[in-house]
């Protein structure tokens, strides 16, 4: 039987493709210089954020974490969000965010959904909420399959006793520790490809129908 659930957040929980863009978009801007520098491994994961929040200093240099709870507050759930979760917790599996979204808007799906594990990246804060310009790298975005096989780890639950659920190919490396995984509104070939379900409707409910099979004994 599934004990646990991962997901992927921006794309999958909520209606937008990306947390971070949404901070861009917010202040007109976009960082597609640095996704280009990352995508061409010409920095890492923590300098990638270091570029994000450069970019917002441009705009805000007083940017706070409440100014991030505040932007990020208008981000909406996918439709059909808590009908799944609450399927879910119906049937006593636990669930689980692994994403490279902003922890800020993982923690406010987390409350919404009555998720039990939320893990985001982030941004480093003075004691007064203000940004340090440094990252906190929880989810290296090509790293998902270790950091879910640590949680499974710290909870005991086995890849045959795991289903994931994701959209694009980053998500790939959650479907190989897991015996169940739904590509939903799959944005790419790969993820379809590596996904034993697929759900194309724009309801995140339909992603029941295809773990119900292996929820029940």
């Amino acid at each position: 039987m599934l004990r646990l659930v991962a997901f992927d957040m921006d794309g999958t929980l909520v209606d937008v493709e990306s947390s971070w863009r949404v901070v861009h978009q917010y202040f007109g801007d976009s960082n597609d210089e640095g996704l280009r520098r990352f995508l061409a491994n010409e920095i890492d994961d923590e300098e990638f954020i270091q570029s994000d929040i450069r970019l917002w200093w441009s705009h805000a240099p007083e940017l706070s974490l409440f100014d991030l709870e505040r932007i990020l507050a208008t981000v909406p759930l996918m439709p059909g969000a808590p009908a799944l979760f609450h399927g879910l917790r119906s049937r006593g599996i636990r669930t689980a965010i692994v994403s490279g979204g902003l922890d800020v808007l993982a923690r406010r799906v987390a409350r919404e959904l009555g998720i039990d594990v939320a893990l985001a990246n982030g941004v480093r804060v003075t004691a007064d909420g203000r940004l340090t310009g440094e990252g906190i790298v929880r989810v290296p975005i090509h790293g998902k399959e270790g950091v879910l096989a640590r949680l499974q780890e710290q909870l005991g639950v086995s890849p045959e006793e795991t289903a994931s659920v994701g959209n694009s190919e980053i998500d790939v490396g959650l479907f190989r520790r897991s015996r169940v995984s739904v590509a939903f509104r799959p944005e790419d070939a790969a993820v379809r490809a590596a996904a034993s379900a697929v759900v194309t409707d724009h309801d995140l409910a339909r992603v029941l129908d295809a773990l119900v099979p292996f929820a029940t004994p």
